[in-house]
């Protein structure tokens, strides 16, 4: 598949560790800059009955961050239970579709000027049998970002998707650390951001502190909007992935 488009995948070493705030707080910043940004939730589990639908709540928090014009676009592949993608699909007798997936970040890559795209879980969650959110990186030929927690337990697991990548032949932009705390904080919280980017090579990106007012469930950005730019260096990032957008 061409990359027609430039556009960075975000990963995380885990579930629940805020890929969807940072790639919304990136949709955001870029928006900021004047750029059209596409977003995309390629398979999100855990969804919500509407009607005679499925919505994502973290696929319409990136619609809107992103002010989008395509939902169907934006969450091609939906799920009712909070389970592994091909667990669900399973559970639920359906099945997920690569090529509808791919033919949607197509069709996005058309219509903006950047594109995001926020995984499921981490590299290895598996979208069907043999294929992986890995995989689905590899063949949207995008540079990725993985999400991290903080604190104590985050160097292995932060060097265990590094790992993954790099060995699945995939490019790591950066690593942000999402739910920095700022008051409170440990002597691992102070310490793992060097140590990891010692250990890895990969350049930290910033870190995220608790954002206030911010509510997923009910679309609300809080101050998002302001905190992002100034703690995550987005500016780095677009060097190298569109440096006509600096």
């Amino acid at each position: 598949m061409a990359n027609l488009k430039p556009g960075i995948f975000i990963t995380s070493t885990d579930t629940g560790v805020g890929k969807t705030v940072i790639a919304a707080g990136l949709a955001l910043a870029l928006r900021a800059r004047g750029l059209k940004v596409g977003v995309m939730k390629p398979v999100a589990t855990g969804c919500l009955p509407e009607y005679e639908s499925l919505i994502s709540p973290d696929a319409v928090f990136l619609f809107e961050a992103a002010e989008n014009e395509y939902p169907a676009l934006t969450s091609p592949s939906r799920f009712r239970n909070p389970l592994s993608p091909n667990v669900a699909a399973v559970i639920e007798n359906r099945e997920i579709s690569i090529e509808k997936i791919s033919k949607a970040y197509r069709e996005l890559q058309k219509k903006y000027d950047f594109v995001i795209v926020e995984g499921i879980g981490g590299l290895l969650v598996p979208l069907k049998k043999d294929y992986y959110v890995a995989n689905l990186i590899r063949d949207f030929q995008l540079p990725m970002v993985v999400v991290a927690r903080p604190g104590l337990g985050t160097i292995n697991h932060t060097l265990l998707s590094v790992d993954a990548a790099i060995i699945r032949g995939l490019e790591v932009m950066g690593i942000i650390f999402n739910r920095m705390p700022t008051v409170n904080y440990t002597m691992a919280d102070i310490t793992n951001p060097k140590v990891i980017h010692e250990l890895t090579g990969v350049p930290v990106l910033g870190s995220l502190p608790d954002i206030e007012g911010l509510d997923i469930d009910a679309c609300q950005f809080g101050n998002l909007a302001e905190v992002f730019p100034e703690r995550i260096q987005v500016e780095k990032l677009l060097s190298h992935l569109m440096p006509s957008a600096l």
